[in-house]
């Protein structure tokens, strides 16, 4: 994969996207500069997922941005996405890889070090490492790991790494130094007035860092 993809990662939340639905909240921010777009639902039935994600598919068709689903392998292969994001305590990622098959994208979430050495990297595509700060958008997410914490993942990490967990536009520069490939977000796109702007201010400030 193009590591580079991973530098403005859109995580979907449909109640923060209530405002101005999901299609239009990914439209809008890949306008302003997302590269890569991960639909999260863990309350919408397999069949919502799938409808949600080929609208999705369509709305990025010709832009080259990745849609991967979280934790639904059926929808991901259903609705023929470019991947699926697990975490440890999901799917395995061998199998997903068997089901995917080669060309599809295998993201994988990792809170420890020891997590980040034993993925491996015929099987997974890039890992996403936290949570770094606590976040009211995941609530069953793992104890926060800090800046700090995230520098140890990254450097612990053989494939690109993108970071995720109450990140928004202050932690851009940390978030890079720390050695990760990009940022994700949730309500820092998601849960504001102007998806576009809060996309492109997020997208300017990483670039600047980088």
């Amino acid at each position: 994969m193009n590591a580079d993809s991973l530098l403005l990662y859109l995580v979907t939340d449909r109640a923060l996207c209530a405002e101005h639905g999901v299609v239009d909240t990914v439209a809008a921010s890949v306008r302003g500069g997302v590269s890569f777009v991960q639909l999260r639902d863990k309350t919408a039935t397999m069949q919502a997922r799938i409808e949600l994600a080929r609208a999705l598919k369509q709305t990025l068709d010709g832009t080259g941005i990745p849609l991967v689903i979280n934790d639904d392998l059926t929808a991901a292969v259903v609705a023929d996405v470019d991947g699926v994001h697990i975490g440890q305590d999901d799917i395995a990622p061998a199998q997903a890889r068997a089901q995917l098959g080669p060309h599809k994208l295998v993201g994988l979430s990792c809170e420890t070090v020891a997590q980040v050495r034993a993925a491996d990297p015929t099987v997974v595509d890039y890992l996403g490492l936290g949570t770094v700060f606590a976040t009211a958008t995941k609530a069953d997410h793992k104890p926060e790991i800090g800046l700090s914490g995230l520098a140890d993942l990254a450097a612990a990490s053989a494939l690109p790494t993108v970071a995720i967990g109450g990140l928004k536009q202050a932690h851009c520069a940390d978030v890079l130094a720390a050695g990760c490939n990009g940022m994700a977000v949730v309500s820092a796109i998601c849960g504001q007035p102007d998806p576009h702007l809060a996309a492109a201010t997020l997208r300017t400030e990483l670039e600047t860092h980088r």
